[in-house]
C-alpha cells in the first residue's frame, strides 16, 4: 500500500518503478528465497504459501475466527486504548493521507481474513501512535500546524504546559499505568510462572523430562528454560483438510481422562506435568496414582 501510494505521488513514474521499487524488490525477494532454501532445504516461496494457507483457502481460521469488525471495534482499539481521541484528532488535522491510507489498509486487509490476533496489526501501531503524538504536540504548541514564521513567536510567549496539555497527560498516565502494571504483572501470569518454577527445577537436577497437557502456545516453552531438556506438548497441527477432525489438542481437552491412559499405555511418563487447573481436577486422582504432586500457579484469564 505504501508503495502504491508513493507511486501515485512520484513525479517521474516510470523511474520509480524501474529505478526503487524492482531494484529493491528484487534483491529482497531474492535474499528471501536463498534463506528460506538454506533452512527449509528445498526452494520454498513464504509470502506465496502464507497467501495460499491464510487467505485463499482460509486455513487460519482452524485456529479460531473473529467477526470482520473485530480489530476495529475490539482488537486495534484495545492495542491504542486511550490514545484513540489523540490518534484521531492526529489523523484529522495532520492530514497525513499516506499514513492514515496505509493504517485504514492493513486494518481493512487483515478483517477479511476470518482468523485475527494482535500481533497481526502490530506493525502499524507505531503509526497510530505517531498521529497520537501529533496531536499532543499540536495541544502543547498550536504553532506546529502553523507557518514556520510564527512558531518563534508562540514558543516564547508560552514557557510553561497549558491546563489542556496537563489534563491530557494526566488522563494518559491515570489510564495507561494501571493498565501496563495489570497486563504485566497480573493477566494470565501462571504460564511465566510456572516456567520460572520448572527453570529453577532444572537448575538444580530435578527435571528429567516435561509434558505440557495445555492449549497450543500456552507457555514460553524453551525461551525461558534454558536446559536442553525433552519437552512434549499437544499437537494442533491442522493434519486433515475434513471439518470435525479433532487434532491431538482437541481430543485432550473434550476427554482428558482417556486421553491420559491411551499416553500412559503408550509413552513413558514424564518427571513433570503442566496443565491447567479444569484439566487437572479431571486428571488428579489418576495424577496422584502415579505419584504426582500438586504445584498450584494462578493465572487470571479475563
Amino acid at each position: 500500500m505504501l508503495v502504491s501510494l508513493s507511486f501515485f505521488n512520484a513525479r517521474d513514474k516510470l523511474k520509480f518503478v524501474f529505478l526503487e521499487v524492482a531494484p529493491i524488490g528484487t534483491l529482497v525477494l531474492g535474499l528471501t528465497c536463498l534463506l528460506d532454501r538454506f533452512m527449509y532445504g528445498t526452494w520454498v516461496l513464504v509470502p506465496l504459501n502464507f497467501l495460499k494457507f491464510n487467505f485463499l483457502s482460509s486455513g487460519g481460521d482452524y485456529y479460531g475466527t473473529h467477526k470482520w469488525h473485530w480489530y476495529f471495534t475490539q482488537g486495534f482499539t484495545v492495542m491504542v486504548f486511550s490514545h484513540i481521541p489523540f490518534c484521531i484528532a492526529g489523523i484529522i488535522y495532520s492530514k497525513q493521507w499516506k499514513f492514515t491510507g496505509l493504517l485504514a489498509w492493513v486494518l481493512g486487509f487483515y478483517s477479511i481474513l476470518g482468523h485475527k490476533e494482535f500481533r497481526f496489526v502490530l506493525p502499524v501501531l507505531p503509526i497510530a501512535l505517531i498521529f497520537s503524538g501529533y496531536s499532543l504536540a499540536m495541544i502543547e504548541d498550536p504553532s506546529v500546524s502553523s507557518p514556520p514564521h510564527k512558531e518563534k513567536e508562540f514558543s516564547k510567549k508560552h514557557n510553561k504546559y497549558p491546563p489542556k496539555m496537563t489534563a491530557a497527560i494526566l488522563f494518559l498516565l491515570a489510564t495507561n499505568i494501571p493498565m501496563a502494571l495489570y497486563m504485566s504483572l497480573v493477566h494470565q501470569r501462571g504460564p511465566e510462572d510456572v516456567m520460572n518454577h520448572l527453570a529453577k527445577e532444572a537448575f538444580q537436577g530435578k527435571v528429567k523430562s516435561i509434558l505440557f497437557l495445555t492449549p497450543c502456545h500456552a507457555t514460553p516453552y524453551y525461551s525461558m528454560l534454558h536446559r536442553n531438556l525433552p519437552m512434549q506438548f499437544l499437537d494442533c497441527t491442522p493434519s486433515s483438510e475434513e471439518k470435525g477432525v479433532l487434532d491431538e489438542s482437541d481430543r485432550f481437552m473434550t476427554d482428558p481422562v482417556s486421553f491420559m491412559s491411551k499416553f500412559a499405555n503408550n509413552s513413558s511418563f514424564p518427571s513433570h506435568i503442566v496443565l491447567f487447573e479444569s484439566e487437572e481436577q479431571k486428571l488428579r486422582s489418576s495424577l496422584i496414582s502415579f505419584d504426582y504432586r500438586e504445584v498450584v500457579y494462578k493465572t487470571v484469564l479475563s
